[in-house]
C-alpha cells in the first residue's frame, strides 16, 4: 500500500513546481484575505485576527488536499502556462468544493450562501489563472 501511495505521489508531485506551490498558496490567502477585509473593514480584521485566519483556512486546506491529487504540481506543470493553468483550474473546482464543505460545518464560521459559492469559485479560478499566466510570462 505504501508503495502504491509513493508511486501515485511521484506522478503527481514535481519539485520544479515549488514556486507554483508558494504562489498558489499566497494568491489564495491574499484574495480571500482581501475579500474578508473588504466586507468587514480593516479595524474589525485587525482586532479579530482569528476571524481572518478562519476565513482563509478552509480554502487553503481545500487547495492542499485537491491540488496534489489532481496534478496541479505534476511533472509538466512547471513547463508552461498552457499546462499549468488548466491543472490549477481543475484543482480549484475541487478545492473550492472542499472549502465550502468545511464552511458548511458548525466548526467553521461563514456558512455557504449561493452567492458566495459563485464568488469563491470565480475568484479562485481567475486569481489562479492570472497568477500562473504571469508567472510564466515573467520568468
Amino acid at each position: 500500500m505504501a508503495n502504491a501511495v509513493a508511486t501515485f505521489l511521484d506522478r503527481r508531485l514535481d519539485g520544479r513546481a515549488a514556486p507554483l506551490v508558494i504562489g498558489d498558496l499566497l494568491v489564495i490567502a491574499v484574495l480571500f484575505g482581501a475579500g474578508t477585509v473588504h466586507h468587514n473593514g480593516v479595524a474589525f480584521v485587525t482586532s479579530n485576527p482569528g476571524y481572518l485566519a478562519g476565513t482563509i483556512a478552509p480554502f487553503l486546506i481545500g487547495w492542499i488536499v485537491a491540488a496534489p491529487l489532481l496534478g496541479a504540481y505534476s511533472p509538466g506543470a512547471a513547463e508552461s502556462a498552457k499546462a499549468a493553468v488548466p491543472l490549477a483550474l481543475r484543482s480549484w473546482l475541487v478545492a473550492d468544493a472542499v472549502a465550502l464543505g468545511l464552511r458548511a460545518t458548525p466548526f467553521v464560521s461563514g456558512g455557504v450562501q449561493l452567492s458566495f459559492v459563485a464568488v469563491s469559485l470565480g475568484v479562485g479560478l481567475v486569481g489562479l489563472a492570472l497568477w500562473r499566466t504571469l508567472f510564466f510570462k515573467l520568468r
